[in-house]
């Protein structure tokens, strides 16, 4: 029987839930593929090429026939770091254009909504791949997510970031969940639960490993990946993720809101 077919990024955030197929005790049970941007997991989930996917949550709402892996997740309860729009140096309330990094869809719409939500207004939209440069030389603020987001340790001279997860708690008082584990089949034979929980077992090993990519130290990805980053779903993200899904609909950035439905 061909082992089942799965999908995830290959950003850091993501290691501890697929650690386990690469190196440990889930190797062989599955094959992984990897992909530097979260959309391409949706986009191989709707096509019915992978059996589960890791992909961004708002995927949920426009697949046909998904069904979510409860539990596990790439979220945050209060700030991420690796989510962030970052500015010329001005406030969020002057910013009348922004960069948009096309990896995430999630991370997309979180960013419209922080804007049309909370801030009662909305900029210019232009979609950019991840190089904070040149989104910077076109527009007064940048959307980056993973990885090309974690490696701003600093904004940078005149320059201001603000955490997506960050904004989000400070308007709503709830967790944000970014992504999670989905699937177009009656069940999922692999343990994806047992996976994470090995990948979080050895987070010590994969923050080594992640170190230099990121330009953080070993003890600063450890730090990202145990008090910024959540792999299990607590009462406020659960709530942050229905809030989310109600405000998208709100807001038209989803044709309707479907309520959750589990393997």
């Amino acid at each position: 029987m061909n082992s089942p077919r799965i999908s995830a990024s290959s950003y850091s955030n993501t290691a501890p839930l697929v650690w386990s197929f690469l190196y440990g005790k889930g190797r062989g049970t599955a094959e992984l593929i990897m992909d530097t941007a979260p959309a391409r997991s949706a986009e191989l989930l709707a096509q019915d090429r992978v059996d589960a996917a890791l992909v961004p949550v708002i995927a949920y709402q426009m697949i046909d026939g998904v069904r979510v892996v409860p539990d596990v997740c790439v979220g945050a309860r209060e700030r991420v770091r690796s989510v962030c729009l970052v500015t010329r140096g001005c406030e969020l309330a002057d910013v009348r254009t922004v960069s948009l990094d096309v990896s995430s869809r999630t991370s997309v719409v979180l960013t419209k909504l922080i804007f049309r939500e909370f801030l009662g207004f909305e900029p210019a939209w232009s979609d950019a791949a991840p190089d904070v440069e040149s989104m910077l030389a076109d527009s007064d603020a940048a959307l980056l997510i993973g990885d090309p987001a974690l490696r701003l340790s600093a904004a940078g001279p005149g320059r201001k970031a603000y955490d997506l997860a960050e904004l989000w708690h400070d308007h709503t008082g709830l967790g944000f969940v970014f992504a999670m584990w989905m699937t177009r089949r009656s069940s999922v034979p692999i343990d994806l639960a047992a996976a994470r929980d090995e990948g979080i077992a050895r987070i010590d090993e994969i923050s080594a490993n992640y170190s230099s990519d990121t330009g953080l130290s070993r003890g600063e990805m450890t730090e990202y990946l145990t008090s910024n980053i959540s792999y299990s779903v607590d009462d406020k993200m659960r709530a942050g993720l229905e809030l989310y899904f109600r405000l998208a609909a709100k807001h038209g950035l989803i044709a309707e809101n479907r309520s959750l439905k589990f393997v």
